[in-house]
């Protein structure tokens, strides 16, 4: 998916999407990352009194920390790796489970320049998403361009998907 790589007062205006919404529900996020490093998170907490409706995040790259902190089941990792839908799926359920957060976004995927394959090549990035009671939700991506750009559009498509489902 070609997007155009955005800026940071664009990505300033979704995280004010976000916290005009969260407020108005009363709503805390948690983010869970592992390509952005906790950029998501970054751009959030960017705001000032963010701490009214963002609960943590968490950075997981290896293996051991996405069982550790988000509880992904080893054998998701060993069936589909770290980049797939399962595992996106149970790192969204884990935030949420972990914390006291009302919704969740998680991310992982290959941001590059190295570590793609012909399966997964760089820029496959999933994206999940999940409301405290509600179902989670994936989506798989592939952006194009280098390491910065790659991260620089999954932030946005995670906040984006953040701002769609509390507004849906």
């Amino acid at each position: 998916m070609t997007l155009s790589v955005p800026t940071d007062a664009e990505l300033k205006e979704l995280a004010e999407q976000i916290a005009a919404a969260a407020l108005q529900q009363r709503l805390m996020l948690v983010t869970a990352e592992s390509c952005t490093g906790g950029w998501i998170a970054k751009t959030l907490t960017d705001l000032p009194g963010s701490s009214a409706w963002f609960d943590a995040g968490v950075v997981t790259y290896s293996y051991e920390a996405k069982e550790a902190l988000l509880g992904v089941n080893p054998r998701t990792l060993e069936r589909t790796g770290a980049v797939s839908e399962e595992t996106v799926l149970e790192m969204v359920s884990g935030a949420l489970a972990r914390f006291g957060a009302g919704m969740a976004v998680a991310v992982t995927g290959i941001a590059g320049p190295s570590g793609g394959t012909p399966e997964k090549p760089v820029g496959t990035v999933w994206l999940g998403w999940k409301r405290r009671g509600g179902y989670a939700h994936a989506r798989l991506f592939h952006f194009d361009g280098d390491r910065e750009a790659v991260r620089r559009q999954t932030v946005a498509a995670a906040l984006s998907g953040v701002i769609k489902a509390l507004t849906d």
